[in-house]
């Protein structure tokens, strides 16, 4: 007597409460972002950030250099009154090299605000919250740095001593100043708004969800017609 054949156990039918079924059809599993898009890591991006201020901060020197070689020098003529007391004045009381001064340093300032924000972002295309403080902070103390290069390469500040050493009504230059204080914003602002043109424009975008059709299958694996 043979034992009566009983027909294989169904398949698995997946549930609408099954917590581990698969997505909905039409979607597409995610897939992980490559490191250019992800970024990689807060970590890595404060030390990019530290490696951007300090760099930007150096190029302070430059600016000093320049402002210090381009600025308009105020001139100076020292004399001595009815007491025998030195004294100095302006030599041309209507000029604006002081304003040509201040004016040179905030052009300057712009050239190099854009050109820092061009390298950096040719640097790092991806951007990032650290590195833009990092561009940020990095440019205002390179003003800070250009102001005070610029006036240890100008004349003397002790005007009452260059005066006396050129003589008695001999022209001689004012030390190098900055007038305007806001001037030492300018870097910061000039490569903030440089490099956020450049990131909305040229810089990377998030991929954009692949949907995939999936073909319905049946309970065995195929696909159903």
């Amino acid at each position: 007597m043979t034992a009566p054949l009983t027909p294989p156990p169904p398949p698995h039918e997946p549930s609408s409460h099954d917590v581990w079924q698969a997505p909905p059809a039409g979607y597409a599993a995610a897939v992980e972002a490559p490191y250019g898009q992800g970024g990689p890591g807060m970590k890595t991006e404060l030390i990019e950030a530290a490696v951007i201020t300090v760099a930007v901060a150096l190029a302070g020197a430059l600016l000093g250099v320049l402002w210090w070689w381009l600025a308009p020098h105020v001139p100076l003529v020292g004399s001595v009154d009815e007491q025998g007391n030195w004294v100095v004045y302006l030599k041309d009381t209507e000029g604006e090299q002081a304003v040509g001064a201040d004016g040179t340093f905030v052009l300057l300032a712009l050239a190099l605000g854009a050109v820092s924000a061009v390298a950096v972002f040719l640097w790092r295309r991806r951007g990032g919250v650290p590195l833009v403080v990092g561009l940020a902070v990095g440019a205002f103390l390179a003003s800070l740095l250009a102001w005070r290069v610029g006036m240890w390469l100008g004349p003397s500040s002790d005007v009452l001593a260059h005066a006396k050493s050129a003589g008695k009504g001999v022209t001689f230059s004012a030390p190098l100043k900055l007038g305007a204080k806001g001037a030492l914003l300018v870097w910061s602002l000039a490569g903030l708004l440089v490099h956020l043109g450049l990131t909305a424009l040229f810089g990377p975008r998030d991929p954009e969800p692949v949907y995939v059709p999936v073909v319905p299958q049946d309970g065995y694996g195929a696909p159903v017609q």
